[in-house]
């Protein structure tokens, strides 16, 4: 029976985009349908920047209907709508005042292919996010179907006035250009081990068969009901008053070590949050130096090297060392970052010797 593939890259134009969406679809275009979809032959379905979100949902409301396997790959960013924060994929005319009208609601996606059986679906997912929606996703992971195999990345935003790449879709059509189609999950595997250190702070998706497994901050446990200094957080980083976003947050993480002590969730939620801000505010040092303090507390206070909040800590530190310039300062973090990695290797090989690499040839500009 012949597959059916959907090709679906999107993102803003102007200064609202934060990926380079479409710049994968050459990539992924060269590769033969039937190792697209890893069957014997398969139909194609592309949607290059598209315009309007019903356009969207009817190519892939015909997708859905096919009989055969269905393989979605989706390149693109993510931002919430204002009234009810909910995640959508943001279309060429998408801006903030105009998302609930011009964007692609998530849910869309995951309604449209509830009714297929389970193992026919297959979703690969290159996605960045803005400052608010990174922030959500922290402790709402994203719900693509419970019934789909789900893999790839959502990656933080791009530092300011930067549009990022889609490096982990280019990365799988690379590998498939080869001719072969390796297992799905082998074939995520390969792309996220070409993109290195790059992917370390990255929300990671890897789901045969059921549900969602999704790799990113731990729970927050220290979060109030009403989440409004998280609001208002990103509401200051999203007009660039980054200063005034990290002193709440620093009030915050204050209080909460007061009240609960600085090992606490509580109070590591907060250093997290401002670790977080730090990237946003371009400022990979502090940030690096910021989430090596978070992973040293949890394993201080007797969290295992392989929990996911000593993970996530050593991977986003390992992921923001590799952005900082000033090779004083990365020698100086890298050697701290290089005795975490040893007691914290993480879930991708050769991190460590990633990290030892880099540093011999920091000694070099010395």
């Amino acid at each position: 029976m012949p597959g059916t593939v959907l090709l679906l890259a999107a993102s803003p134009a102007g200064k609202g985009c934060l990926v380079d969406a479409a710049s994968v679809l050459p990539v992924l275009a060269a590769v033969p349908p039937a190792v697209l979809s890893g069957t014997d032959t398969a139909n194609v379905v592309e949607l290059a920047d598209p315009l309007e979100p019903q356009a969207v949902l009817t190519r892939l409301r015909a997708a859905a209907a096919a009989p055969g396997p269905l393989t979605v790959f989706v390149t693109g960013q993510l931002q919430l709508d204002r009234r009810q924060h909910l995640p959508h994929l943001a279309l060429a005319r998408t801006t903030p005042a105009s998302l609930r009208y011009t964007a692609l609601p998530w849910h869309w996606i995951r309604e449209e292919l509830r009714l297929r059986a389970p193992g026919t679906t297959t979703l690969l997912l290159d996605l960045h996010a803005d400052p608010e929606t990174w922030e959500r996703l922290r402790t709402q992971p994203l719900d693509s179907g419970r019934n789909n195999a789900v893999y790839g990345r959502i990656a933080p935003p791009p530092g300011r006035r930067t549009v990022a790449v889609p490096a982990y879709m280019k990365a799988v059509a690379t590998i498939l250009r080869s001719g072969r189609r390796p297992p799905v999950e082998q074939l995520h595997q390969q792309a996220l081990a070409r993109l290195g250190s790059e992917a370390y702070a990255d929300i990671v998706f890897s789901a045969p068969g059921v549900g969602v497994n999704v790799r990113g901050g731990p729970v927050d446990a220290g979060r109030r009901p009403d989440g409004d200094p998280h609001a208002v957080i990103s509401a200051l980083v999203a007009v660039g008053r980054h200063s005034e976003a990290d002193a709440l947050a620093a009030t915050h993480e204050q209080a909460a070590a007061h009240a609960h002590g600085a090992g606490s969730e509580a109070a590591l939620h907060w250093t997290e949050v401002r670790a977080d801000l730090a990237m946003f505010a371009g400022d990979p040092v502090r940030s690096c130096r910021t989430w090596l303090a978070v992973a040293a507390a949890r394993l201080s206070a007797g969290q295992a090297p392989d929990a996911p909040g000593v993970e996530t800590a050593v991977d986003r530190a390992h992921h923001q060392w590799g952005r900082i310039a000033d090779p004083a300062q990365a020698r100086e973090l890298g050697a701290a970052l290089a005795e975490l990695r040893a007691r914290v290797p993480g879930r991708r090989q050769g991190a460590l010797d990633h990290v030892h690499r880099q540093l011999r040839q920091l000694q070099t500009q010395s």
